[in-house]
C-alpha cells in the first residue's frame, strides 16, 4: 500500500472517530430542545400570558390609555376612534352585567349584588368615555356632534353632580342651552317632573333595557 493511501485511510479513520465522539452530544442536545418544544406546546397558556380580550374592562381601560395618549399627540381622529370604542365595550359590558343581576335576582343576592355592581361600575366608565368623547368633538370644531352625547350623559346620571353636571356645563359653553343649573334649597319643595310618553326604542314587555336607553342611576 503506498504511502498516500496509508495517510488519506488514517485520516478517514480520525474523521470517523470525531464524528462517533461529537454524534451522541448532538443528539443529546436535539434531544433537549425537542423536548422543551413539546413540553412548551403542551404546557396550557397561564391567565397572565393571554391577551386581555376587547370585551373586558381591561379591554375597555386599554383603549381609554390609548385615546389619552392620541388627545395629547393632538390625533383627535384617532382618540375618536379609541373613545368610540371603548364606550361600545363599556355600554356591552354594563348590559350584560345587567341582564346577570336580573338573572340571579331571587335565586342568589351575593351574586346578583355583585353583577349589580359592575354594571354600575362599566355605566359610569362608559360616561367617562363619552364625556371624553364629547370634549374631544369640540376640540375639532364639531359641536353639533357633542351635544347628543352630553344629554346622554345627563340621563344617565343627573345634572347636578359628577359628571352630569360637567355635561351640562359644557351645553351651556356651547350655547344649546341658557339656563344655567341652580341647585335646590334644603328643605324645598319640588314638583315632580311631567310624565312622558315610552320612548319608541324603549325595549320590548319581559326584556332588560339596556343601560344606553336607560342607565344605571349612581348610587349615593
Amino acid at each position: 500500500m503506498s504511502k498516500q493511501n496509508i495517510i488519506r485511510h488514517s485520516t478517514h479513520y480520525l474523521l470517523f472517530l470525531l464524528l462517533l465522539i461529537g454524534l451522541p452530544g448532538k443528539l443529546q442536545a436535539q434531544s433537549a430542545v425537542d423536548s422543551s418544544k413539546t413540553e412548551a406546546q403542551s404546557k396550557p397558556d397561564t391567565p397572565s400570558s393571554q391577551p386581555a380580550s376587547i370585551l373586558s374592562i381591561e379591554g375597555g381601560k386599554k383603549l381609554m390609555m390609548e385615546a389619552d395618549q392620541a388627545i395629547e399627540a393632538q390625533q383627535y381622529d384617532l382618540a375618536v376612534e379609541k373613545l368610540q370604542n371603548a364606550r361600545q365595550v363599556y355600554n356591552q359590558l354594563s348590559n350584560f352585567y345587567l341582564q346577570l343581576f336580573n338573572s340571579f335576582t331571587g335565586l342568589d343576592n351575593a351574586a346578583a349584588e355583585a353583577h349589580r355592581k359592575k354594571a354600575l361600575d362599566t355605566s359610569l366608565e362608559r360616561d367617562r368615555a363619552t364625556y371624553q368623547l364629547a370634549l374631544v368633538h369640540r376640540s375639532q370644531n364639531k359641536p353639533e356632534l357633542s351635544v347628543p352625547l352630553l344629554i346622554q350623559i345627563i340621563t344617565s346620571q343627573s345634572p347636578g353632580v359628577g359628571l352630569g353636571r360637567k355635561a351640562y356645563e359644557q351645553l351651556l359653553e356651547i350655547g344649546f342651552v341658557d339656563t344655567p343649573y341652580t341647585a335646590p334649597q334644603p328643605g324645598a319643595v319640588t314638583s315632580p317632573p311631567p310624565q312622558t310618553p315610552p320612548s319608541p326604542d324603549s325595549p320590548p314587555e319581559g326584556q332588560a333595557p339596556s343601560p344606553e336607553a336607560a342607565p344605571i342611576a349612581p348610587t349615593p
